[in-house]
């Protein structure tokens, strides 16, 4: 499912304009990723949570000439299921 086929379900699922889906599925992307920005945790009790992590600088391989390459720290994002979610897939 791509972001259009979500805004119709969305849409036709709460009997909403289009227009009114796609605003309130685009403050929700902009809410969470701000809350991430922050290293908040964003929590949606049935759905899942969405968290921030520390990956630390490690050693790696170039898949290519199998020289040793540092890959960087970074931070990266974790979603975790709900079990409501989890019990319906």
């Amino acid at each position: 499912m791509n972001k259009a086929e979500l805004v119709d379900a969305m849409a036709e699922g709460a009997g909403i304009s289009k227009a009114d889906a796609k605003r309130a599925l685009d403050a929700f992307v902009d809410s969470t990723a701000s809350a991430l920005g922050k290293g908040d945790r964003v929590s949606l009790v049935g759905f899942g949570s969405f968290s921030v992590s520390h990956r630390a600088e490690r050693q790696g391989r170039n898949p290519q000439t199998g020289k040793a390459i540092t890959i960087k720290a970074k931070n990266v994002i974790k979603f975790k299921a709900g079990a409501e979610l989890s019990s319906k897939v």
